[in-house]
């Protein structure tokens, strides 16, 4: 019996949860017609079978049909669901691990334009700024249906075999009938906090009417709203308390802060950057408050953190969600010992910026997750061991070393660098991104398990690469920055990437024109707004930095605004002159017929990269495929058998931004489902 703490065995009711490490709800918008199939089954099979004791389903499946998800969530008031998510939780249960969804009613929180056209109903008319639909203020007959809908929702989930549910009260439809600000309701439901609360537990009663007393019913909710005028810490104490002395709940998930904005929503849920774990002390005080079981997540991003929460007694129950979305064979690597090989979350948040963009969850650092049916986890082993040289040591070049590694071949890295990194290595040089370099360390230190050869300001050319006798040649050389995009003056700027390595210094007065919306721009900015400069960014693009989304951009924002960035909008650079110490920018638009002009001492160009690609076509005419990849083959998981020179002595294939300028998690993808089949 190990002395772990998150190894120990938890009695919540009389369920027995085997360890104390779960997933708490998300929603990584995998459903197809709204229904948990073949793929989001396949994401939550995969964590059950490396050992969490229980993994929460559906970030906020939706309980009606006037609560329309505002991106790909569970329909849980559709009747199919039962069948989708037995078979889910049949498959989790076989692995000893149990199953919970989270249901709830988004009230407010979402939009009146999506899927049926229904209004938007809310226990006040006050509109939530994220998503800007303007409500109607409830009926009594709103209230009854809506009370039916989620004990329908509760009793479909039991017949399908879960372990128990979660109702969501932060942000949603549950507490927009708790909080003064978003309750104008009088009579029965609104006015004083015993009113306030009467639709929760006119809820939990039409849900234990339902399902009975065994099944399993915990709430997520907030506890202090942490804004004017919200709820107070002291309400949610009482609020707790009230919960527990029910008899109705089983379970508290405690969240601070609210959700209505998105620099309040990264609070509540921190990205890279910020403090980790920053609302674990108060969930300790919410159950020293009630001794009650107490569940919490929030960026516990490491296995050191998660054991002293549960070994401090401040949870009952530790959530890693994100953590487990980059690794999700972390309570399998603590039990074998194997801790230090865990993949960590670097707080890139690629997860839930892509389902705000209306896309699937992806981690940008594990290509596999959310594909798990076509790029498994676990790397199976080559029939013929090959030999594999890789030019590049950044993301894409060191996943596809730990990639041919794993398979079994003789892998040997050319880098030009002193180290490895690419332009991660850039990226971490802000301390706020600093968390990226992990994305490095971790995948060297496989590749060095492995027994990876590097070789280190190693500027390979195609003979040194010839004279290694590969059978497979990877070029992942990267690209360098592009800047020549003006009419004139392209001599006179520097690149985001020379401001970041501190091959030019910052002016102080400076204009950054960002033609591709990442995220240099915005680290160069910092990085000048520093120093005291005044700092402008501009675009051509309707919004600014478009390519980093609301929670990722919301620490930049506090910083940058802090410092009096001024961001300008629907402006072009066109041409930059000298006058005398000065330059002068000159500004058009695509909108036409306008033209400004701007007075600086130093414009900054980021227009990404272009491949660095020379040792590429220096050695196509040599290898067997010319270089060429058979996308059919690659999209089907299937060997690049394309033969286009005979003579060839090698196969030649380039990833990452050695094709074309992308982002990490798209190197790292090239790399793992090319290498994977070699």
């Amino acid at each position: 019996m190990s002395n772990d703490p998150l190894l120990q065995p938890y009695q919540l009711k009389h369920l027995t949860l085997k360890n104390r490490m779960i997933i708490t709800s998300h929603e990584p918008a995998y459903p197809e017609d709204g229904m948990p199939k073949d793929r989001y089954r396949a994401y939550h099979v995969e964590r059950a079978r490396a050992g969490v004791a229980m993994t929460m389903t559906a970030g906020s499946a939706s309980v009606a049909r006037d609560s329309p998800p505002v991106f790909n969530n569970i329909l849980a008031w559709k009747d199919e669901v039962v069948g989708w998510m037995k078979k889910l939780t049949d498959e989790c249960h076989d692995h000893g691990c149990a199953v919970m969804i989270q249901l709830t009613h988004l009230g407010r929180r979402t939009r009146w334009d999506k899927a049926d056209w229904l209004p938007v109903v809310s226990p006040s008319h006050e509109r939530e700024p994220s998503h800007k639909a303007f409500p109607k203020k409830a009926e009594d007959w709103d209230i009854a249906r809506i009370i039916e809908d989620y004990a329908d929702a509760a009793e479909r989930m039991r017949d399908a075999g879960l372990d128990g549910i979660e109702l969501q009260a932060y942000g949603h439809l549950m507490d927009q009938f708790w909080s003064p600000l978003t309750n104008s309701l009088e009579g029965p439901y609104g006015g004083s906090l015993d009113n306030r609360l009467r639709f929760t537990f006119d809820t939990l009663k039409a849900i234990r009417d339902r399902v009975g007393s065994e099944f399993i019913v915990g709430i997520r909710y907030t506890a202090d709203e942490d804004m004017p005028g919200g709820l107070t810490k002291e309400d949610g104490i009482e609020i707790s308390r009230r919960l527990k002395d029910s008899g109705m709940v089983d379970f508290l998930n405690v969240i601070k802060g609210h959700i209505d904005t998105d620099a309040a929503l990264t609070d509540v849920i921190p990205v890279q950057g910020m403090r980790s774990a920053p609302h674990l002390d108060f969930a300790g005080e919410v159950r020293a408050a009630t001794k009650f079981p107490t569940f919490h997540a929030a960026k516990i991003q490491d296995v050191a953190t998660a054991r002293h929460a549960i070994a401090s007694g401040k949870l009952d129950m530790v959530g890693m969600t994100r953590a487990h979305m980059a690794d999700p064979h972390i309570i399998a690597k603590i039990m074998r010992g194997e801790e230090e090989r865990i993949r960590p979350c670097v707080g890139a948040n690629y997860c839930l910026d892509r389902i705000y963009q209306g896309g699937m969850a992806l981690c940008l650092h594990n290509p596999s997750t959310g594909r798990e049916l076509e790029q498994p986890h676990d790397i199976a082993k080559a029939e013929t061991r090959k030999r594999v040289v890789i030019i590049g040591a950044g993301p894409a070049g060191l996943e596809a070393a730990r990639v041919a590694a794993e398979r079994g071949h003789e892998v040997i890295v050319h880098e030009a660098a002193n180290d490895p990194g690419g332009q991660v290595r850039l990226t971490a040089q802000t301390p706020r991104r600093a968390e990226m370099i992990q994305l490095i360390q971790w995948r060297f230190e496989e590749c060095t398990r492995l027994g990876v050869t590097f070789h280190f300001n190693s500027f390979a050319d195609a003979d040194m690469v010839v004279a290694e006798k590969p059978d497979v040649v990877i070029v992942a050389t990267g690209g360098l920055p592009h800047t020549e995009i003006l009419g004139d003056g392209n001599a006179l700027v520097v690149s985001t990437w020379d401001i970041l390595a501190g091959d030019a210094q910052p002016g102080s007065n400076v204009l950054i024109y960002d033609d591709a919306g990442d995220y240099p721009a915005l680290q160069a900015a910092e990085k000048i707004a520093a120093t005291g400069a005044k700092v402008e960014i501009m675009t051509r693009d309707r919004t600014f930095v478009p390519e980093v989304m609301a929670m990722s951009l919301t620490p930049s924002m506090r910083e940058l605004q802090k410092r009096d960035v001024t961001f300008t909008v629907t402006w072009k650079l066109d041409a930059v002159r000298r006058d005398g110490n000065e330059l002068i920018a000159t500004l058009g638009s695509d909108y036409g017929g306008v033209s400004r002009e701007r007075r600086v001492d130093q414009v900054i160009v980021n227009h990404g990269t272009r491949p660095l690609d020379d040792l590429y076509f220096d050695l196509r005419d040599g290898s067997v495929n010319q270089g060429e990849v058979d996308y059919e083959a690659l999209v089907a998981g299937e060997p690049q058998t394309v033969t286009r020179n005979p003579k060839g002595t090698y196969q030649l294939f380039r990833i990452g931004d050695a094709v074309s300028a992308r982002n990490t998690h798209a190197a790292i993808y090239d790399a793992i489902r090319l290498v994977r089949h070699v």
